[in-house]
């Protein structure tokens, strides 16, 4: 997604999923951001992945995203996994950013005031899987 900020820092490949119910970013993109240890807060939580294996999660992390015109504070779960994205964002940033992402037309349509913003999707980062519906059901912007 062009135009993507994460605390103050330019940052691409973000995965919207509207079937994930957290918001997770790797180990190595928290550690690109400049940030230590001692800024994550401590969590218990467990995520089981796609082929049902269960990790813990390393923490957690509130940081302000901005996306198009419109920055909110987001929590994310730093994993220590790698992943082919920067960013995921689950189904509570969706309804808090009142949003609707379209992976047909590869882009994201939120709302600012009164207004309607279209925010496109970075196509020279464009994933399809044949084996998987998961192109199906996510945007990539």
């Amino acid at each position: 997604m062009k135009d993507s900020i994460l605390d103050g820092q330019p940052i691409s490949k973000i995965l919207i999923d509207g079937e994930a119910t957290i918001n997770i970013m790797p180990y190595t993109v928290y550690r690109k951001l400049g940030n230590g240890d001692q800024d994550l807060t401590k969590t218990d939580m467990m995520l089981k992945d796609f082929e049902g294996n269960v990790s813990l999660v390393k923490e957690a992390i509130c940081v302000e995203l901005t996306i198009g015109s419109k920055t909110l504070p987001t929590t994310f779960f730093v994993i220590s996994g790698k992943g082919a994205y920067n960013l995921l964002l689950g189904r509570d940033w969706i309804h808090a950013n009142c949003c609707i992402p379209s992976t047909m037309h590869q882009c994201l349509v939120q709302w600012v005031g009164d207004k309607t913003e279209i925010v496109p999707g970075d196509s020279s980062y464009v994933i399809a899987s044949v084996e998987s519906d998961t192109y199906e059901r996510t945007s990539c912007i």
